[in-house]
Protein backbone atom coordinates (compact mmCIF):
# COMPACT_ATOMS: atom_id res chain seq x y z
CA UNK A 1 0.00 0.00 0.00
CA UNK A 2 2.96 2.45 0.71
CA UNK A 3 4.56 1.98 -2.67
CA UNK A 4 1.14 2.73 -4.45
CA UNK A 5 0.67 5.63 -2.18
CA UNK A 6 4.10 6.91 -3.52
CA UNK A 7 3.38 6.31 -6.83
CA UNK A 8 0.09 8.06 -6.88
CA UNK A 9 1.78 11.12 -5.08
CA UNK A 10 4.41 11.45 -8.06
CA UNK A 11 2.10 10.79 -11.10
CA UNK A 12 -1.62 12.12 -9.63
CA UNK A 13 -0.18 14.43 -6.38
CA UNK A 14 -3.47 16.46 -7.61
CA UNK A 15 -6.34 13.95 -6.99
CA UNK A 16 -4.49 13.21 -4.14
CA UNK A 17 -4.40 17.31 -2.98
CA UNK A 18 -7.76 17.03 -3.54
CA UNK A 19 -8.56 14.09 -0.88
CA UNK A 20 -6.88 15.55 1.71
CA UNK A 21 -9.09 18.99 1.26
CA UNK A 22 -12.16 17.15 0.93
CA UNK A 23 -11.71 14.70 3.66
CA UNK A 24 -10.49 18.07 6.16
CA UNK A 25 -14.21 19.29 4.70
CA UNK A 26 -16.01 16.40 5.60
CA UNK A 27 -14.31 16.21 8.92
CA UNK A 28 -14.85 19.43 9.74
CA UNK A 29 -18.84 19.07 9.32
CA UNK A 30 -19.06 16.16 10.99
CA UNK A 31 -16.98 17.78 14.14
CA UNK A 32 -19.10 21.30 14.52
CA UNK A 33 -22.71 19.54 12.86
CA UNK A 34 -25.08 21.04 11.99
CA UNK A 35 -22.93 23.80 10.48
CA UNK A 36 -23.71 26.54 7.92
CA UNK A 37 -21.86 27.26 4.90
CA UNK A 38 -20.32 30.78 6.23
CA UNK A 39 -19.19 29.19 9.46
CA UNK A 40 -17.51 26.21 7.36
CA UNK A 41 -15.79 28.75 5.15
CA UNK A 42 -14.29 30.52 8.61
CA UNK A 43 -13.10 27.61 10.19
CA UNK A 44 -10.97 26.68 7.16
CA UNK A 45 -9.83 29.08 5.80
CA UNK A 46 -11.38 29.04 2.27
CA UNK A 47 -13.63 31.27 0.45
CA UNK A 48 -17.56 30.26 0.64
CA UNK A 49 -17.49 29.76 -3.35
CA UNK A 50 -15.25 27.36 -2.52
CA UNK A 51 -17.12 25.46 0.01
CA UNK A 52 -20.25 25.89 -1.79
CA UNK A 53 -18.62 23.81 -4.92
CA UNK A 54 -17.56 21.33 -2.71
CA UNK A 55 -20.94 20.96 -0.63
CA UNK A 56 -22.93 20.26 -3.86
CA UNK A 57 -20.38 17.29 -4.73
CA UNK A 58 -20.60 16.12 -1.42
CA UNK A 59 -24.96 16.32 -1.58
CA UNK A 60 -24.46 14.44 -5.34
CA UNK A 61 -22.75 11.50 -3.27
CA UNK A 62 -25.22 11.05 -0.22
CA UNK A 63 -22.28 12.08 1.83
CA UNK A 64 -23.95 15.39 3.30
CA UNK A 65 -27.55 16.82 4.30
CA UNK A 66 -28.48 20.48 3.79
CA UNK A 67 -31.05 21.91 6.00
CA UNK A 68 -32.30 24.97 6.96
CA UNK A 69 -30.44 24.86 10.24
CA UNK A 70 -27.38 23.99 8.89
CA UNK A 71 -25.60 20.61 7.30
CA UNK A 72 -24.92 17.34 9.02
CA UNK A 73 -23.17 14.11 7.85
CA UNK A 74 -25.06 11.21 6.45
CA UNK A 75 -24.86 7.31 7.68
CA UNK A 76 -23.09 7.80 4.39
CA UNK A 77 -20.88 9.95 4.60
CA UNK A 78 -19.63 8.52 8.68
CA UNK A 79 -18.71 5.77 7.17
CA UNK A 80 -16.59 7.21 4.09
CA UNK A 81 -14.83 9.30 6.82
CA UNK A 82 -13.91 6.05 9.19
CA UNK A 83 -12.25 4.39 6.00
CA UNK A 84 -10.42 7.35 4.89
CA UNK A 85 -9.46 8.18 8.19
CA UNK A 86 -6.13 5.73 7.72
CA UNK A 87 -5.41 6.11 4.31
CA UNK A 88 -5.03 9.98 5.07
CA UNK A 89 -3.14 8.56 8.37
CA UNK A 90 -0.54 7.10 5.65
CA UNK A 91 -0.95 9.98 3.25
CA UNK A 92 0.24 12.41 5.75
CA UNK A 93 2.94 10.35 6.57
CA UNK A 94 1.72 9.88 10.54
CA UNK A 95 2.23 6.30 10.86
CA UNK A 96 6.63 7.42 10.37
CA UNK A 97 6.24 10.33 12.56
CA UNK A 98 4.52 7.85 15.22
CA UNK A 99 7.17 5.62 14.82
CA UNK A 100 10.02 8.64 15.04
CA UNK A 101 8.57 9.74 18.14
CA UNK A 102 8.45 6.40 19.86
CA UNK A 103 11.84 5.17 19.47
CA UNK A 104 13.63 8.55 20.08
CA UNK A 105 11.51 9.73 22.96
CA UNK A 106 11.04 6.36 24.40
CA UNK A 107 7.06 6.02 24.91
CA UNK A 108 4.83 3.05 24.86
CA UNK A 109 2.70 4.58 22.35
CA UNK A 110 1.98 7.83 19.95
CA UNK A 111 -1.02 8.57 18.32
CA UNK A 112 -1.18 11.34 15.96
CA UNK A 113 -3.83 13.38 14.66
CA UNK A 114 -3.95 15.37 11.12
CA UNK A 115 -3.50 19.22 11.56
CA UNK A 116 -2.23 21.54 14.18
CA UNK A 117 -4.07 23.24 17.20
CA UNK A 118 -2.23 26.82 16.95
CA UNK A 119 -3.78 26.83 13.38
CA UNK A 120 -7.38 25.40 13.79
CA UNK A 121 -8.48 25.16 17.29
CA UNK A 122 -11.28 22.57 15.79
CA UNK A 123 -7.64 19.92 15.63
CA UNK A 124 -8.58 19.72 19.38
CA UNK A 125 -12.07 18.39 19.14
CA UNK A 126 -10.01 15.74 16.96
CA UNK A 127 -7.58 14.94 19.55
CA UNK A 128 -10.33 14.54 22.26
CA UNK A 129 -12.21 12.53 20.07
CA UNK A 130 -8.98 9.86 18.79
CA UNK A 131 -8.23 9.88 22.91
CA UNK A 132 -11.39 9.29 24.23
CA UNK A 133 -12.03 6.44 21.83
CA UNK A 134 -8.31 5.10 22.94
CA UNK A 135 -9.18 5.17 26.45
CA UNK A 136 -12.34 3.22 26.26
CA UNK A 137 -9.90 0.38 24.84
CA UNK A 138 -7.31 0.54 28.10
CA UNK A 139 -10.16 0.36 30.83
CA UNK A 140 -10.48 -2.59 32.68
CA UNK A 141 -12.81 -3.55 35.58
CA UNK A 142 -11.72 -2.56 39.11
CA UNK A 143 -9.33 0.40 37.74
CA UNK A 144 -8.81 3.39 39.27
CA UNK A 145 -8.43 6.57 37.01
CA UNK A 146 -7.30 9.98 37.71
CA UNK A 147 -7.13 12.82 35.34
CA UNK A 148 -5.99 16.75 35.53
CA UNK A 149 -7.82 19.22 34.65
CA UNK A 150 -7.76 21.68 31.20
CA UNK A 151 -9.19 22.73 28.41
CA UNK A 152 -7.79 19.46 26.31
CA UNK A 153 -9.04 16.95 28.99
CA UNK A 154 -12.37 18.61 28.93
CA UNK A 155 -12.39 17.59 24.92
CA UNK A 156 -11.58 13.94 26.19
CA UNK A 157 -14.50 13.82 28.80
CA UNK A 158 -17.29 15.27 26.43
CA UNK A 159 -16.25 12.78 23.43
CA UNK A 160 -16.65 9.50 25.63
CA UNK A 161 -19.35 8.05 25.02
CA UNK A 162 -22.11 6.61 28.01
CA UNK A 163 -21.70 2.89 28.99
CA UNK A 164 -22.36 0.45 31.61
CA UNK A 165 -19.68 -2.19 30.42
CA UNK A 166 -17.21 -1.60 32.86
CA UNK A 167 -17.76 -2.82 36.75
CA UNK A 168 -16.62 -1.09 39.96
CA UNK A 169 -14.94 1.88 38.51
CA UNK A 170 -13.33 5.01 40.27
CA UNK A 171 -12.19 8.21 39.37
CA UNK A 172 -11.16 10.85 40.72
CA UNK A 173 -9.15 14.22 40.32
CA UNK A 174 -5.50 14.38 39.79
CA UNK A 175 -5.22 17.84 41.44
CA UNK A 176 -6.72 20.33 43.18
CA UNK A 177 -8.46 23.48 41.83
CA UNK A 178 -6.50 25.67 40.14
CA UNK A 179 -8.55 29.06 40.10
CA UNK A 180 -9.55 28.42 36.47
CA UNK A 181 -13.28 28.16 35.04
CA UNK A 182 -15.56 25.46 37.06
CA UNK A 183 -15.86 23.60 33.67
CA UNK A 184 -12.41 22.48 33.20
CA UNK A 185 -11.24 22.02 36.76
CA UNK A 186 -10.15 18.24 37.71
CA UNK A 187 -13.02 17.61 40.10
CA UNK A 188 -16.03 18.61 37.96
CA UNK A 189 -13.93 16.49 34.65
CA UNK A 190 -13.97 13.16 37.26
CA UNK A 191 -17.73 13.96 37.58
CA UNK A 192 -18.51 13.83 34.09
CA UNK A 193 -16.41 11.08 33.32
CA UNK A 194 -17.71 9.40 35.74
CA UNK A 195 -21.02 9.72 34.75
CA UNK A 196 -20.67 8.63 31.24
CA UNK A 197 -18.64 5.26 32.22
CA UNK A 198 -21.51 4.92 35.19
CA UNK A 199 -18.58 4.88 37.42
CA UNK A 200 -18.15 6.48 40.99
CA UNK A 201 -15.88 9.40 41.56
CA UNK A 202 -14.02 11.02 44.63
CA UNK A 203 -13.50 15.01 44.64
CA UNK A 204 -10.41 16.66 46.22
CA UNK A 205 -12.39 19.86 47.92
CA UNK A 206 -9.23 22.06 48.27
CA UNK A 207 -7.43 24.34 46.19
CA UNK A 208 -3.97 22.92 44.46
CA UNK A 209 -1.55 25.78 45.39
CA UNK A 210 -0.92 25.80 49.00
CA UNK A 211 1.92 26.30 51.05
CA UNK A 212 3.73 23.26 52.97
CA UNK A 213 2.09 23.99 56.16
CA UNK A 214 -1.55 24.46 54.61
CA UNK A 215 -0.85 21.06 52.93
CA UNK A 216 0.46 19.11 55.78
CA UNK A 217 -1.95 20.26 57.91
CA UNK A 218 -4.76 19.57 54.81
CA UNK A 219 -3.54 15.67 54.19
CA UNK A 220 -4.81 14.47 57.46
CA UNK A 221 -8.53 15.06 57.46
CA UNK A 222 -9.89 11.94 56.87
CA UNK A 223 -12.16 12.79 53.35
CA UNK A 224 -8.48 14.50 51.91
CA UNK A 225 -6.37 11.57 53.02
CA UNK A 226 -8.63 9.16 51.39
CA UNK A 227 -8.63 10.82 47.85
CA UNK A 228 -5.05 11.41 47.76
CA UNK A 229 -4.62 7.94 48.67
CA UNK A 230 -6.62 6.59 45.55
CA UNK A 231 -4.11 9.11 43.64
CA UNK A 232 -1.60 7.28 44.29
CA UNK A 233 -3.16 3.51 43.38
CA UNK A 234 -4.49 5.06 40.23
CA UNK A 235 -3.89 2.65 37.02
CA UNK A 236 -4.51 5.32 34.57
CA UNK A 237 -3.64 9.37 34.52
CA UNK A 238 -4.70 11.58 31.98
CA UNK A 239 -2.68 15.04 32.13
CA UNK A 240 -2.18 17.73 29.81
CA UNK A 241 1.13 19.13 29.02
CA UNK A 242 1.35 22.97 29.43
CA UNK A 243 4.31 25.56 28.27
CA UNK A 244 6.42 26.22 31.08
CA UNK A 245 5.84 30.40 31.12
CA UNK A 246 2.07 29.85 30.41
CA UNK A 247 1.35 27.74 33.36
CA UNK A 248 3.40 29.83 35.73
CA UNK A 249 1.63 32.96 34.85
CA UNK A 250 -1.71 30.93 35.05
CA UNK A 251 -0.97 30.07 38.61
CA UNK A 252 0.24 33.66 39.78
CA UNK A 253 3.43 33.19 39.63
CA UNK A 254 4.93 36.49 39.77
CA UNK A 255 7.35 37.98 37.01
CA UNK A 256 10.92 37.74 38.82
CA UNK A 257 10.18 33.89 39.68
CA UNK A 258 9.25 33.27 35.74
CA UNK A 259 12.45 35.03 34.59
CA UNK A 260 14.35 32.20 37.02
CA UNK A 261 12.05 29.09 35.31
CA UNK A 262 13.32 30.65 32.26
CA UNK A 263 16.62 30.87 33.43
CA UNK A 264 16.74 27.34 34.74
CA UNK A 265 16.06 26.34 30.98
CA UNK A 266 11.91 25.35 31.99
CA UNK A 267 9.94 24.74 28.87
CA UNK A 268 7.41 22.37 29.70
CA UNK A 269 4.80 21.83 32.81
CA UNK A 270 2.78 18.91 34.22
CA UNK A 271 1.48 17.81 37.59
CA UNK A 272 3.14 21.08 39.54
CA UNK A 273 6.62 20.33 37.83
CA UNK A 274 8.71 22.19 35.65
CA UNK A 275 10.94 20.49 33.43
CA UNK A 276 13.86 21.16 31.00
CA UNK A 277 14.39 20.00 27.64
CA UNK A 278 16.62 16.95 28.86
CA UNK A 279 13.08 15.97 30.58
CA UNK A 280 14.83 17.24 34.45
CA UNK A 281 12.60 18.58 37.17
CA UNK A 282 14.66 22.66 37.39
CA UNK A 283 10.91 23.30 40.09
CA UNK A 284 8.41 21.39 41.78
CA UNK A 285 5.74 23.33 43.96
CA UNK A 286 3.92 22.30 45.95
CA UNK A 287 0.30 20.22 45.32
CA UNK A 288 -2.79 19.30 46.34
CA UNK A 289 -3.08 15.44 44.55
CA UNK A 290 -0.93 13.64 42.22
CA UNK A 291 2.77 14.27 42.57
CA UNK A 292 5.76 13.64 39.95
CA UNK A 293 7.09 10.54 41.77
CA UNK A 294 4.02 8.97 41.61
CA UNK A 295 3.62 8.99 38.14
CA UNK A 296 6.61 6.50 37.57
CA UNK A 297 4.40 4.04 39.72
CA UNK A 298 1.44 4.23 37.06
CA UNK A 299 0.38 1.43 34.58
CA UNK A 300 -0.56 3.85 31.65
CA UNK A 301 0.17 7.38 31.78
CA UNK A 302 -1.86 8.94 29.20
CA UNK A 303 0.05 12.89 27.96
CA UNK A 304 -2.44 14.65 25.67
CA UNK A 305 -1.16 17.97 24.14
CA UNK A 306 -1.45 19.78 20.66
CA UNK A 307 -0.06 22.20 18.58
CA UNK A 308 3.52 23.28 17.42
CA UNK A 309 3.97 25.97 20.09
CA UNK A 310 4.08 22.74 23.02
CA UNK A 311 6.58 20.72 20.87
CA UNK A 312 9.33 21.83 23.36
CA UNK A 313 6.99 21.16 26.56
CA UNK A 314 5.97 18.09 25.23
CA UNK A 315 9.61 16.66 24.48
CA UNK A 316 10.53 17.95 28.51
CA UNK A 317 7.67 16.15 30.15
CA UNK A 318 7.68 13.19 28.26
CA UNK A 319 11.31 12.91 28.64
CA UNK A 320 11.02 12.24 32.10
CA UNK A 321 8.41 9.75 31.84
CA UNK A 322 9.66 7.44 29.43
CA UNK A 323 7.38 4.21 28.44
CA UNK A 324 4.23 6.90 28.33
CA UNK A 325 1.47 7.00 25.91
CA UNK A 326 1.05 10.12 23.90
CA UNK A 327 -1.34 11.46 21.61
CA UNK A 328 -1.12 14.80 19.77
CA UNK A 329 -1.19 16.53 16.73
CA UNK A 330 0.30 17.22 13.32
CA UNK A 331 1.63 20.40 14.06
CA UNK A 332 3.19 19.32 17.08
CA UNK A 333 4.82 16.02 15.82
CA UNK A 334 6.55 17.59 12.98
CA UNK A 335 8.24 20.36 15.38
CA UNK A 336 9.11 17.36 17.90
CA UNK A 337 10.84 15.53 15.37
CA UNK A 338 12.87 18.77 13.91
CA UNK A 339 14.01 19.04 17.48
CA UNK A 340 15.18 15.44 17.59
CA UNK A 341 17.06 16.14 14.47
CA UNK A 342 18.56 19.15 15.18
CA UNK A 343 19.75 17.57 18.45
CA UNK A 344 21.27 14.84 16.77
CA UNK A 345 23.29 16.24 14.41
CA UNK A 346 24.59 18.92 17.21
CA UNK A 347 25.99 15.60 18.94
CA UNK A 348 27.57 14.20 15.92
CA UNK A 349 29.10 18.04 14.93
Amino acid sequence: MKFDLEIQKKIVPEVLELLEKRYDILTTIYYNQPIGRRMLASYLGIGERIVRTEVNFFKKQNLVDVKSYGMTITDEGREVLEKLKEFVHDLKGLSEMEKFIEKHLNLKKVIVVPGNVDENELVLDQIGRTSANFLKTIIKNNYIIALTGGTTIKKIVDNVTRTNEYKDILVVPARGGLGRSVQIQANTLAAKLADKLSADYKMLQLMESVDYKELFAIFHEESIKEVIEYIHKADILIYGVGKADEMAKRRGIDDSKINELSKKGAVGEAFGCYFNRKGQIVVSTPTAGIKSEDTKKIKLLIAIAGGESKAEAIISVQRYNSKNILITDEGAAKKIIDIIKNENTNKDA
